[in-house]
């Protein structure tokens, strides 16, 4: 049937257009923005599953934060520890040395003033191993709780004292005035040897749990963050070569739409 006022065929050919069209902005959008699933509108299920793991990379996100302050306030307290352990061998040399009675009383009191130097510079030390206003050898705190995962569980790692006048390291009274002293203060250095060599043994350990589980968070974190892109990300060779299906499947329907508009011209020929 000829008419002029329905046009079936320009409708069908609308129709078609429109729905390239749309099709045409889905890719472009995908193109711009690398993601298939960009919002709930995309792909609500999928949209809600990704959210949720996003979720849970910032909480790991948060975690690896807190591991990393903890990783540096512990390697800050070793190598602090490891300078009071080289500075405390020292100690012992000057304290081996003034065992000998023969000694002159000007070197005495230069192997003292040395050996008072090196006992000062180990309580400097102590006093500055800080990070992030922590200090993991001073005492001032027994231990520092650092956050494992997002629920809120906790790695315990041990403050270990290593101030002078504490037990096992008390040196503050030591001297090397006369063989006497010296011998005493040998025997009180062998100990505060022992007593920082287990602490930084302590340390270490503790140190190496937290790599591990650092190493554990990063992973977990890649996994995570490859399952949101395998859900949500666009496949842009795939786009590529649809938008260019695309463009030239519009190109035909504005064509298509363009016969079907002319097809009432042909009533005209009946009245001519």
């Amino acid at each position: 049937m000829l008419s002029v006022n329905t046009n079936t065929g320009a409708m069908i050919a609308l129709q078609q257009l429109n729905a390239t069209n749309r099709d045409l902005t889905e890719v472009q959008t995908r193109i711009s923005t690398g993601l298939k699933v960009a919002g709930p509108k995309d792909n609500g299920a999928v949209y809600a599953i990704a959210q949720n793991m996003r979720g849970e990379i910032a909480g790991f996100e948060a975690v690896k934060t807190a591991l990393d302050n903890a990783v540096s306030v512990v390697d800050v307290g070793l190598a602090a520890g490891q300078s009071i352990s080289d500075l405390l061998i020292e100690m012992k040399e000057k304290a081996v040395a003034a065992l000998d009675q023969s000694l002159e009383t000007s070197s005495r009191n230069a192997l003292q003033n040395d050996f008072l130097a090196l006992r000062d510079q180990i309580s400097t030390i102590v006093s500055n191993t800080e990070f992030n206003g922590f200090n993991i050898l001073d005492g001032s705190s027994s231990s520092l709780a650092v956050l494992s995962n997002p629920d809120g569980d906790t790695i315990t790692v041990s403050s270990q004292n290593m101030a002078t006048g504490t037990a096992g390291l008390d040196i503050s009274a030591l001297s090397l005035a006369t063989a006497t002293n010296a011998a005493a203060a040998r025997s009180g250095i062998d100990a505060a040897i022992d007593t920082a060599n287990q602490q930084l043994a302590v340390l270490g350990t503790r140190a190496k749990t937290l790599e591990i589980h650092n190493g554990f968070v990063d992973k977990l974190i890649d996994s995570l963050t490859t399952g949101v892109g395998n859900l949500v990300d666009a496949d842009l060779a795939k786009e590529s070569a649809r938008l260019q299906a695309l463009q030239i499947k519009q190109q035909l329907g504005t064509q298509a739409l363009s016969i079907a508009n002319q097809a009432p011209q042909t009533i005209l020929s009946l009245f001519g």
